[in-house]
């Protein structure tokens, strides 16, 4: 058991893969520390720790350069597997014109941040924002820093910039062939100030952009040397395990801390409550396992307050029943819709339902605090560290100035990880504490059944055919539930502006509010409403008696109000060619087809994504999906192919989990699912074949590729199942649906 204790992830990663036999032949580990050294010294295992030395010279705040011309190049946003650290490294690094061997990263300052003005711009990683939003800035610091370099050789030999050019950090004159290094000119650059900055390169102009790069966090990850929240070990530190109310917005009624105060290892017992913190108990111990068993043997009355009787199926109930009532506020209204609908022969309605859904992070929620009179220590694992800091100082009275976040590497954000409950929890614990550091873990089923859900929804689409089988009116009601989104913003998405060309419309809606807490999940508001809608546009091609592919295509050309038909055009089509779309099937087998983009009202960039799964059913009703095949637009580049490939990858092994088997129920007030036996993942054996397809469709620089695929392979599976059985499918997840055929 002692050894056990003290086995590192790394000893665990290698031990349990000789013990799988062959497994392990597929990996080289390093053979010794110096080895093991060697490459990760591109990045840290302690990503808010610098791996610069005391001669490296800052040259502007985004990057360092050692005097052997390494370059340790800042990153502002949080890395949880999609490759953040390497694409930003390598936005700074394209302009800077340096050697990418020698580039190493480092995660910003947090602090630093706050006390310089916001130096670092935005430090929140959301919604596909890294690139879209960072890359002006970043290129523009990496080619700052590039002119600087170059105004301090031509200082440096009293030559003009124009006869200067650079290539990996080497400086030549072209006149003479003399050279410099970076590393020679880098303390001289930093006290350089242009008199104008200089204009980033264009796509056009890439060189190292457009490559696909290897990800410079995963020899960390493969060692296991990355430190993840969890994995924080601080002297004099104690442990906490928690309880918050089981109903959202309940309260402590009274709880036996005697019961459990002589426990070994046990330290105290504290509530913790306040603005946007759940109100619970901590027990606090000199380890995780007593400070559980002891949470676990501890008597706690709840008040449940008002809630404690509300149900998903009470929601679901009323929901459909406001389906009834006009929507309170009206997004679309073109023509005469409803008096169509009432005079034509052919009407098709459904009513489609999807439920909340959890983010499943595999990292279970911790977070590791120290509070003091004068200053608050954080190690957390946090997709939004700026907000973070700012709610520590709120809790605490700290100014934000003298909060110290920490940023670890996250297991696993998808939109959770930036809600900052964890932090604010974990810091009000921290205060009761006489300035000793604790690290609160949440178990997993405490990490299940206290999140920020999917929200769910439920809607209704009504649409008239013509004589042709295109519809000629078309109505969407949407009731969307809790959604904690400025400007109701999500529950409008892709559904705001139809693609597909139908002359009378009507879309409105309607949100009820529930005490069950909501936030992003990967796509945000569109795999709610693009499921909905790419369904419903199936059951229109099917009533028309027309194929999918070819009914999506004429209703998008025939659409000349829609400014991006001409890209969805060819993303449809290349995966059209690239699925062998119409190809002759086995019986209770069949293809199933959806598009969209990433459009939204409050921005202009989008990503064109088009889905064909191929799926079948045994006559049990046992579905398989053999394989994705996914056609994305990327615009005039990628930053990184290679992560751009395994994100979209990444998106369907997630989003066919949810088609399966995954939703959030509510009964009495609380969260019925606890574990990953009742919330389950995609087990390896059911990963189909994904093929990614990249498309130039667009001219303009795309949205981002971290959640723009998943909101497509619900309809696409689900109509791929209409094909092989006939049955319709018109809520989620598929195990509540008996999809048998004969």
């Amino acid at each position: 058991m002692k050894a056990a204790r003290g086995m590192s992830r790394r000893d665990f990663v290698v031990t349990t893969l000789a013990v799988g036999g062959g497994l392990a032949l597929g990996f080289s580990f390093p053979k010794n520390d110096a080895e093991r050294a060697a490459l990760a010294a591109r990045l840290s295992g302690r990503p808010w720790e610098s791996l610069s030395g005391k001669g490296d010279v800052e040259v502007g705040p985004w990057l360092m350069i050692a005097p052997d011309d390494t370059v340790t190049i800042r990153v502002g946003q949080s890395e949880m597997g999609q490759g953040v650290i390497t694409s930003c490294a390598k936005m700074v690094a394209e302009e800077l014109e340096c050697d990418w061997a020698k580039v190493r990263a480092e995660y910003v300052s947090v602090n630093r941040h706050f006390r310089e003005n916001k130096v670092y711009k935005r430090l929140v990683t959301t919604s596909s924002s890294s690139v879209r939003l960072g890359r002006p800035y970043l290129q523009q610091a990496g080619a700052s820093a590039r002119e600087r370099l170059m105004a301090a050789a031509a200082q440096t030999w009293s030559v003009p910039r124009s006869e200067l050019t650079v290539r990996d950090g080497l400086i030549t004159h072209k006149l003479t062939g003399r050279t410099l290094r970076y590393g020679e000119v880098a303390e001289k650059a930093a006290a350089i100030k242009l008199p104008t900055e200089p204009k980033i390169k264009t796509p056009d102009q890439y060189t190292l952009l457009k490559k696909p790069t290897k990800l410079l966090d995963t020899p960390l990850k493969v060692d296991g040397s990355a430190t993840y929240g969890i994995d924080v070990r601080l002297p004099g530190m104690v442990y906490a395990a928690v309880k918050a109310s089981p109903v959202f917005q309940g309260k402590v009624r009274s709880y036996n801390a005697d019961v459990v105060k002589n426990r070994p290892g046990v330290h105290s017992v504290v509530e913790f409550s306040g603005e946007e913190i759940e109100a619970g108990i901590a027990v606090v111990a000199d380890s995780y396992w007593h400070a559980r068993t002891a949470l676990d043997a501890m008597p706690i009355e709840w008040d449940e307050g008002t809630h404690g009787s509300d149900s998903s199926e009470e929601f679901f109930r009323s929901s459909r029943a406001t389906l009834d009532e006009p929507g309170a506020k009206v997004v679309t209204r073109k023509g005469d819709p409803e008096a169509v609908l009432k005079n034509t022969s052919q009407v098709v309605e459904a009513i489609y339902e999807v439920p909340y859904l959890d983010h499943t992070v595999m990292e279970p929620f911790n977070c590791t605090a120290q509070v003091t009179s004068n200053r608050v220590d954080i190690w957390v694992g946090s997709q939004d560290p700026e907000n973070a800091a700012i709610d520590a100082s709120k809790v605490t009275g700290v100014p934000v100035e003298n909060v110290y976040l920490h940023n670890c590497f996250l297991g696993g954000g998808f939109g959770r990880r930036g809600n900052q409950d964890d932090v604010r929890q974990a810091v009000t614990i921290a205060k009761q504490l006489g300035g000793r550091p604790v690290k609160v873990t949440w178990s997993r089923e405490e990490t299940t059944r206290h999140g920020y859900y999917r929200p769910m929804r439920v809607s209704r689409f009504r649409a008239a055919l013509g004589a042709d089988g295109m519809p000629v009116a078309w109505t969407t009601r949407v009731v969307g539930m809790d959604e904690n989104y400025p400007g109701d913003e999500q529950v409008l998405r892709g559904l705001h502006k139809l693609p597909y060309f139908v002359p009378h419309q009507l879309f409105d809606y309607h949100l009820r509010k529930t005490h069950v807490p909501t936030g992003p999940w990967t796509s945000v508001g569109r795999s709610q409403n693009e499921f909905f809608l790419e369904t419903f546009v199936d059951e229109l091609a099917h009533a028309a008696g027309k194929d999918p592919y070819e009914y999506r295509r004429a209703l998008l050309e025939a659409n000349v109000e829609f400014p991006f038909a001409k890209g969805w055009i060819d993303v449809l089509g290349a995966v059209r060619e690239k699925s062998a779309w119409g190809q002759k099937l086995p019986v209770g087998t069949g293809m199933g087809i959806a598009i969209g983009d990433s459009r939204r009202l409050s921005r202009t960039e989008i990503t064109i994504c088009a889905v064909v799964a191929t799926v079948s059913v045994t006559q049990k009703g046992e579905v398989r999906v053999e394989r994705f095949d996914v056609a994305m637009d990327t615009g005039p580049f990628l930053v990184n192919p290679l992560a751009a490939e395994r994100q979209v990858e990444m998106q369907v092994a997630m989003g066919l989990a949810a088609v399966l088997r995954q939703e959030i129920t509510i009964e009495k007030g609380r969260v019925v699912q606890a574990n990953f036996d009742t919330y389950p993942l995609l087990r390896p054996t059911e990963i189909p074949e994904i093929k990614v397809h990249f498309v130039r469709a667009t001219d303009d620089p795309i949205a981002g590729m971290g959640e723009e695929a998943i909101g497509w392979v619900a309809p696409a599976v689900c109509n791929a199942i209409f094909a092989a059985t006939g049955k319709r499918v018109r809520s989620l997840p598929l195990k509540n649906h008996d999809l048998s055929w004969t």
